[in-house]
């Protein structure tokens, strides 16, 4: 079990020689670079706190140009490297390596090309997620995938953990919109991968790289799809006594060919939580399912009537249609705060994103509450539930003696039962670090060879994030047998695996 204190995940970070440091300087100057301790532990952790290791130095290119520089250092010297964008992700993925450094995308956040009769537009990976609407929302168009820190991550970080959003159970994932990609690959060679067509032929080499969490290189331009705003856009919210029945009602609703933009659910906790952060006027409920439907105005009128009846055929009490853009935009404006706001539940908690069949949502819920009450703690659930994407978040105190521990179980044993029930162990978050055992939970030693294959085609040294993905240290041409100690373990941070 991966042990989430921060005492003894924390590692220190090996001292570069001042030679390869000057390297460095040389590429991206003196104020480009970061050594010292206090500063580097701005980048110890991502979004999931509980891990934190300071890295032996930051670098901060400006260019395509500069990131390839400094990864043939890295190639030369065998140094690993962590890409990084803005630091929100909540898997670990962007947890450094204490022998190695971070590339920071912090300056590359510029928007290179603009497209709009191709409906497309080329960005740098620093760039963040909301400004790509907002660049094109004067021709109304929008970029579909809305992740719920939107407002600061970057698209470098969704491109690596293929980032969904609420969005997405119509307009599809962060790999939907992602025609081409400029890569540095682990040695420095560069390549472009993709195309600016829809449906490019050959291998789908893009669709490989998005979601391989920064394990098989460097992205330094993403070209994406931009999409035309509907004519007409309704949010309905129904209140439910109970989470099962709006589960229920989200089945329903597909089962009646009808495909919303959004279908969330957030339960009382949640709700309550979201209340107090951002006061969005929800009704008092245990749930609360949210629907946007867009499109034609006929056709969102029409199908409104019928979303609104199913709702009202699995006991919605309360189905409150938004009556202005205002009002649109508040409803969403609780539904993205539901993760931030749960740090008024409790002093800790851990948030997993586990995927299930729509149909088995009402199941899966019951079953996390039975869990949650045996163990003695509170799971608050709001998740993307027109695509099964659950996102319980565990509730804890880590100042209470083997509390954290409980949580981190419960949090595993959630992702398990997901897979149980013929699901993943993630839909959005990643792998990272956190979920790494729950991956040999969910593929066999022949998958995992095979994905090794993959990687090590792409970086036979493994020094592009090194530490991540796989549930054990595996080398490049390693099959399943005997269990082989990694260079990374001799080298000290064997309590890392």
């Amino acid at each position: 079990m991966l042990n989430r204190s921060q005492d003894a995940a924390k590692l220190e970070p090996k001292v570069l020689s001042e030679a390869v440091l000057g390297d460095f300087r040389a590429v991206v100057g003196e104020k480009g670079i970061i050594v010292e301790r206090n500063q580097l532990q701005t980048y110890e952790c991502d979004g999931l706190t509980a891990l934190r290791t300071l890295p032996a130095a930051v670098v901060l290119p400006r260019s395509r140009e500069e990131v390839q520089a400094i990864v043939r250092i890295c190639a030369r010297h065998r140094i690993p490297f962590v890409a990084r964008g803005a630091g929100t992700g909540l898997s670990g993925g962007a947890l450094p390596f204490a022998s190695g450094i971070v590339i920071s995308f912090a300056r590359m956040n510029r928007i290179l090309a603009v497209d709009i009769p191709n409906q497309r537009i080329t960005v740098e990976p620093g760039v963040i997620n909301s400004h790509v609407t907002q660049r094109v929302a004067p021709s109304g168009h929008f970029y579909a995938p809305d992740p719920s820190s939107q407002s600061v991550c970057t698209i470098g970080g969704n491109v690596a953990e293929n980032a969904g959003g609420a969005h997405c159970l119509k307009y599809g994932f962060t790999t939907t919109h992602v025609l081409a990609l400029d890569v540095v690959l682990p040695n420095g060679e560069f390549v472009h991968l993709g195309s600016p067509a829809v449906d490019s032929p050959g291998y789908d080499l893009t669709g490989v790289f998005v979601g391989s969490e920064g394990t098989l290189g460097v992205v330094t331009a993403i070209t994406l799809r931009i999409v035309k705003r509907a004519e007409a856009v309704q949010v309905l919210l129904a209140a439910y006594n109970s989470i099962a029945a709006a589960g229920q009602t989200v089945s329903d609703i597909i089962a009646a060919s009808i495909l919303p933009a959004a279908m969330e659910i957030m339960d009382r906790l949640s709700i309550e939580a979201a209340e107090a952060s951002v006061h969005p006027n929800y009704p008092a409920c245990e749930a609360l399912l949210l629907i946007e439907l867009d499109g034609p105005v006929a056709e969102v009128d029409v199908h409104m009537q019928q979303v609104r009846e199913i709702c009202r055929a699995n006991g919605a009490w309360e189905d409150r249609l938004a009556q202005s853009e205002h009002e649109r935009l508040l409803v969403w404006k609780g539904r993205k705060a539901a993760f931030a706001a749960a740090g008024r539940l409790a002093p800790n908690y851990i948030v997993q994103d586990g995927v299930i069949p729509r149909t088995k949502l009402p199941i899966i819920l019951e079953e996390i509450g039975r869990m949650a009450t045996a163990t003695g703690l509170r799971v608050t659930n709001v998740f993307h539930a027109g695509d099964g994407n659950l996102h319980p978040i565990v509730l804890y105190n880590a100042s209470i003696p083997g509390q954290e521990e409980l949580a981190v179980d419960l949090s595993i044993r959630i992702l398990h039962l997901c897979v149980d029930h013929g699901g993943s162990i993630t839909g959005e978050h990643g792998v990272g670090k956190e979920k790494q055992q729950a991956m040999g939970y969910m593929y066999s030693e022949p998958d995992l060879d095979t994905m090794q294959l993959v990687r090590c085609a792409f970086d036979p040294h493994q020094l592009a994030n090194p530490d991540k993905l796989f549930p054990r240290p595996r080398l490049c041409g390693e099959k399943s047998g005997p269990y082989t100690p990694h260079p990374l373990e001799v080298a000290g941070v064997a309590e890392y695996f």
